[in-house]
C-alpha cells in the first residue's frame, strides 16, 4: 500500500502532506535550534515559542483537530533526531504510556515510571484508542533514512500481547511512513509501529506530538507541553 492512499478511518494512519510552508518550517527550526542536538528522544516541556504551532488552530495542532475536533490539545511532545551518531533501531511495539503531573491512586491507571525526568503513567487502554500522535519531520524521509514502519489496522485490535505482535504485524501487514520536510504523519496513538536503524544515516529530526480531548480522572492532569 503506497503512503498517500492511507486514511485514518481505514488504516489508522494519514498523511498530510507539506502541512507547514517552508516559510512555518523554519521557524519550527528556530524555535527548536536551541535544545540539545543528537538525542535519540529529548521530551519537551516549555519550550518558548511551541504552543502557536500545536493550537488547534496552528499549522501542526489542526491536523490533529482535523479528526479529534477543536478541543484536542497537545499533551506530549518528543524530539527525535536519529543521526550516525544516534543511529538506533526500535522493535514492534505499541506506545501505552502518558505524562502526568502528579501521582494519584485512581483505577485502571498502572505502571508508573519517570522518563526524562517526567512522571508517565499506563492509562486504560481506551483512553489511549482516543488519541492520536502526529510526527512532524523536520528533514526527508526516504527509505533508506529510518522511516517509521507502521502495521494498518492494528490500532483496532485493543491492546496486543507481546508474544501476538509478530503474527499481528505479518497479518495487517507494513507500510514505510515516507516523508518530505514539512510533511505531518498522523496515527492512532496506539497502532503499531517500528523504526530500523538507517542505511545512510542522516539528520532525521521529528517532532511527536500526542493529542487527546479527554480529561483524566481521580485528579490525574495531563503534564503537558
Amino acid at each position: 500500500m503506497q503512503p498517500d492512499n492511507l486514511t485514518f478511518a481505514r488504516d489508522g494512519a494519514q498523511l498530510f502532506r507539506a502541512a507547514l510552508s517552508r516559510d512555518r518550517l523554519h521557524c519550527l527550526e528556530a524555535v527548536l535550534s536551541h535544545l540539545p542536538p543528537d538525542h535519540a528522544g529529548l521530551r519537551l516541556r516549555d519550550v518558548e515559542g511551541l504552543a502557536p504551532f500545536l493550537a488547534s488552530a496552528g499549522p501542526i495542532g489542526r491536523c490533529a483537530a482535523s479528526l479529534l475536533g477543536d478541543d484536542c490539545r497537545p499533551v506530549r511532545a518528543i524530539l527525535f533526531d536519529k543521526t550516525p551518531g544516534t543511529n538506533w533501531a526500535l522493535g514492534w511495539h505499541q506506545d501505552r504510556t502518558i505524562a502526568v503531573k502528579q501521582r494519584a491512586a485512581v483505577e485502571g491507571f498502572e505502571t508508573w515510571s519517570v522518563k526524562g525526568g517526567m512522571l508517565h503513567v499506563e492509562p486504560p487502554f481506551e483512553l489511549l484508542s482516543g488519541m492520536v500522535t502526529l510526527r512532524v519531520h523536520i528533514d526527508a524521509v526516504p527509505a533508506n533514512n529510518a522511516p517509521l514502519l507502521i502495521a494498518p489496522g492494528s490500532h483496532r485490535l485493543g491492546r496486543i500481547a507481546e508474544d501476538e505482535v509478530r503474527a499481528v504485524v505479518r497479518r495487517c501487514g507494513t507500510v514505510a511512513c515516507l516523508a518530505e520536510p514539512g510533511d505531518v504523519w498522523l496515527y492512532a496513538t496506539p497502532i503499531l509501529h517500528a523504526s530500523e536503524a538507517a542505511a545512510a544515516p542522516a539528520h532525521r529530526r521529528v517532532l511527536q506530538v500526542d493529542f487527546s480531548v479527554d480529561r483524566l480522572p481521580g485528579g490525574l492532569e495531563w503534564l503537558g507541553v
